[in-house]
């Protein structure tokens, strides 16, 4: 099946499509000049209400690594060390439950299958978990009997969402079975669950097409909403085609047409206007339709608003089911991805590439799931493979300036910034800010103001409200002594807009103080350094604050704080160390003096104090 926009499937309930906002980095550019790198420290992870398993000597290791794992989303490693603890004490229910769960979201089915085959179904987590894997098998196996064996009789007590996807399993393995009239029926009966007609109208009509009744899906695929979902566009379109009614088809497409990146819109449209053969493909049999069902499931728990661990589980058994089905092993390495493993996200990619499916949205997943797991060269190589691909493509130069961006290689982050920009419409403002402003920072890193000024100008002039682009400019002017009274009304607005942000309210300290304003400086900048307690040039400059109030001991502190957190350069470093030695206002005349600067700085051992948080 080709590649749509996976977000949608969420939507098939009751929403029309909107475009995905394809691949550009997600993480806000640098806050100010002087940050390179942002780096947020990792949320603690809840503890959950799952009982303890009991424990004894000999199972007690393996259970608390497992755990250990599990919590890391290390799913392969937890599902080892589970079954190893399982083997201490094969009547656990807990061990066994939690055993199936690691494998699944390991993707690991088939080991799944042999522990589910010899569980008994005893509580109702054992029993729901063993039967999802059943199911998963006999659909794989397209051993439709077992299959609607094991539905049959089943629905009795589920609640909604558990007879929603039990019905569906239904349907469709009725009809792998060669019953269609009774998998009409049981996709009529699915409409007895409120909310369900846009999803059973998809799924009847995906059957009705794969059996040849053409004419009756695009009955059911008729809207008159003039908003089309990509996947629903697509199969009507190619329903359309089979009837030759390309017209209509071609009408349909246009609806879409541009959404997403991979062009698979566009490409029928092209293939609709030529007059060139439309296959329907989105499903070849019911174990498709199957795979279809999970993925469905997959996305809308994914979405949820407490997003479900059962999420992963889902998706890896439709791609466990339906190996090609390329949608779900992308939901796979998107899933991975937002869950830290990104060296298995790279496995799902790999799989995609030799199965010659990685196409420019996964690609770009990819490059970014790359840099996250710092693997910084595989990204880079990547990323420029991508570019000479498709040199047509905006996000791609993005990308790859996003990469050079965060490596500090500014001459080459430009040039890729300026292909993008000059790739995408003008008027597509909402594209073209982000690249401006990533170009900014490139250029202002490489001391091209002037340059840098005219991008965040128009990026602000496009996105008037975000905080780190009024910080970002405020700053600069106040870093550079320039434009101060403008640079406190840009970085105020931006306090207004994100008043817990460190970085916004050091610029605010930092302006204050550049305007002679020390006392009124105090405040924001005590806070900026509670927010970023380890961040050297945050202490450094509430030193110097403290410096003008005259609270010079207090001043000191922070200075050797500083230089204790590693600053970035030497000249900061040796900068700080002067300050300890002769003084803020010994130092500031000698800078007058040498046009700036400090001379060139005679070695002085300043010992620096262990950093203690800050209160």
């Amino acid at each position: 099946m080709k590649f749509i926009n996976l977000v949608v499937l969420a939507l098939l309930i009751a929403q029309p499509a909107v475009a995905e906002r394809f691949a550009q980095d997600a993480r806000p550019p640098l806050p100010r000049p002087e940050q390179l790198t942002q780096n947020g420290e990792a949320e603690e992870t809840a503890e959950d209400d799952t009982p303890p398993a009991p424990l004894t000597r000999d199972l007690a290791g393996p259970y608390l690594a497992a755990r250990t794992a599990a919590l890391e989303n290390e799913y392969a490693s937890a599902a080892d060390y589970y079954l190893r603890a399982l083997r201490q004490d094969p009547t656990s229910e807990y061990l066994g439950d939690s055993a199936l769960v690691a494998l699944l979201a390991a993707g690991e089915v088939d080991r799944a299958v042999e522990l589910a085959e010899n569980r008994p179904l005893e509580g109702a987590m054992s029993s729901r978990l063993v039967e999802l894997v059943e199911r998963a098998r006999a659909a794989e196996s397209q051993d439709w009997a077992r299959l609607l064996e094991l539905l049959d009789g089943n629905s009795e007590g589920n609640d909604g969402s558990e007879r929603l996807l039990d019905g569906m399993l239904h349907a469709w393995a009725l009809l792998g079975d060669g019953r269609a009239a009774d998998a009409d029926a049981a996709f009529e009966q699915i409409r007895q669950i409120q909310g369900t007609d846009n999803l059973v109208n998809y799924h009847m009509a995906l059957a009705k097409a794969l059996v040849g009744d053409f004419e009756a899906a695009a009955g059911l695929l008729d809207s008159d909403n003039p908003e089309q979902n990509v996947m629903a566009a697509i199969v009507r379109a190619q329903v359309l085609a089979q009837l030759d009614r390309r017209d209509e088809a071609l009408q349909v497409m246009e609806q879409v047409r541009g959404i997403g990146i991979d062009g698979v819109a566009d490409e029928l449209a092209r293939k609709l206007e030529a007059g060139e053969p439309v296959a329907f493909d989105t499903v070849q049999d019911p174990r498709d339709g199957i795979a279809q069902v999970y993925l469905t499931f997959a996305t809308l728990l994914a979405n949820d608003v407490d997003p479900n661990p059962l999420a992963l589980i889902h998706a890896r058994l439709a791609s466990y089911i339906a190996p090609d089905m390329a949608d779900a092993r992308l939901m796979v390495a998107q899933m991975l991805q937002a869950l830290g493993q990104f060296d298995a996200a790279e496995e799902e990619f790999d799989l995609l590439r030799d199965k010659g499916q990685l196409r420019p949205t996964a690609e770009l997943l990819r490059i970014d799931a790359l840099a996250r797991s710092d693997h910084m060269a595989d990204a880079e190589k990547a990323a420029l493979a991508l570019t000479a691909a498709r040199p047509d493509l905006p996000q791609g130069w993005i990308a790859l300036g996003d990469l050079m961006r965060q490596q500090e290689k500014w001459t080459q982050a430009v040039p890729a910034y300026d292909k993008a920009i000059a790739l995408i419409d003008p008027e597509n403002q909402q594209e073209i800010w982000f690249p401006t402003y990533a170009r900014a920072i490139a250029l202002e890193r490489l001391g091209q103001f002037d340059r840098a000024e005219t991008d965040l100008k128009a990026a602000l002039e496009i996105q008037p409200d975000n905080p780190q682009l009024l910080n970002y400019l405020g700053y600069s002017y106040v870093d550079r002594g320039e434009n101060l009274d403008e640079a406190l009304q840009l970085i105020e607005r931006a306090v207004e807009l994100s008043p817990n942000d460190g970085y916004i309210l050091d610029s605010l300290g930092w302006a204050m103080y550049r305007l002679g304003r020390y006392e009124e400086a105090v405040a924001p900048q005590e806070r900026a350094v509670a927010a970023m307690s380890s961040d050297p040039l945050v202490n450094d400059h509430l030193g110097d604050i403290y410096w003008m109030v005259d609270r010079k001991r207090e001043a000191e502190i922070q200075w050797k704080r500083a230089l204790s957190f590693e600053p970035e350069t030497e000249e900061q470093a040796n900068r700080i160390r002067a300050k300890l030695d002769r003084g803020l206002d010994a130092v500031l005349a000698e800078e007058a003096e040498n046009g700036g600067s400090l001379p060139v700085p005679m070695p002085v051992d300043i010992p620096t104090e262990p950093a203690q948080p800050s209160d």
